[in-house]
């Protein structure tokens, strides 16, 4: 079982977007080309190119789970003017498509601590433009979240899973104690600026069980044949929690631009 077995439907459904301020910060990295390419690393279920699109004449989508890119396919379907290649593979085996390919921007999206980083950033040295942005950015999640309602809401998660945080059904979670900077200044690309965007989200209990049935340290079948007895009491304690059915969650997303110095 991968850290996102049987996840895909519910994070093309209930993952949150990029904000629209990182949409417009990611856009400006190719304002002055006439046919930029876009890699996505990581993709998903293609919520990054999905916002991106009309910025980029081609786009480069990886993922390595079968289930993920089958829904960032529909979701990038027919998508005027651009030119969508998918593939199947971990962002580390990726190849070029074709003879002087190079990406423009390469973005990486709540999935660098997925990655052999060294290996992917050694990895994009060679099938970049010179002046190449490659963007490192995420938000966290529910779980590392720290607020009334999330603070409960993970007391729970963990009566049925351990107190470790799962990533997926035989692992637990990894923490990655380095900077994302210090990793990128280690590289090719090491001239790093920072960007960090509030975000105020609303979710309704029924959006919340969603999301985290898309994430690998609550999904589906890490709760076994207690799924209904878990989802019956996590919807309970969220209504209790919920503000005229509304919970809000303040965020941060942040985003690192790196490029060749």
């Amino acid at each position: 079982m991968s850290e996102f077995a049987d996840t895909a439907p519910y994070y093309a459904t209930y993952r949150p977007g990029i904000p629209e301020a990182a949409v417009h910060l990611l856009s400006q990295t190719v304002a002055s080309k006439q046919h930029a390419v876009l890699l996505d690393l990581g993709s998903g279920t293609g919520q990054v190119p999905a916002a991106l699109h009309t910025a980029f004449a081609e786009i480069d989508v990886v993922e390595r789970d079968p289930g993920m890119l089958g829904e960032a396919d529909k979701a990038l379907a027919g998508l005027p003017a651009t030119t969508v290649r998918l593939h199947n593979n971990p962002a580390e085996d990726f190849t070029p498509p074709y003879a002087h390919w190079a990406a423009d921007t390469v973005t990486i999206c709540r999935a660098f601590h997925w990655m052999d980083q060294p290996a992917v950033l050694s990895l994009l040295e060679g099938c970049t433009v010179k002046d190449a942005t490659i963007a490192v950015m995420g938000d966290g999640s529910l779980w590392t979240a720290r607020s009334a309602w999330t603070d409960a809401l993970r007391s729970l998660i963990q009566e049925y899973t351990g107190s470790e945080r799962r990533a997926g059904k035989d692992k637990t979670y990894a923490t990655h104690d380095r900077p994302y900077r210090d990793i990128l200044i280690e590289s090719a690309f090491a001239d790093v600026e920072e960007h960090t965007i509030p975000v105020e989200r609303p979710w309704t209990p029924q959006t919340v069980i969603g999301y985290l049935y898309s994430t690998s340290f609550a999904a589906r079948p890490l709760f076994g044949n207690q799924l209904e007895e878990f989802q019956e009491r996590a919807l309970a304690l969220l209504t209790e929690h919920a503000d005229a059915g509304v919970l809000i969650e303040h965020a941060r997303f942040d985003v690192l631009l790196a490029r060749r110095p």
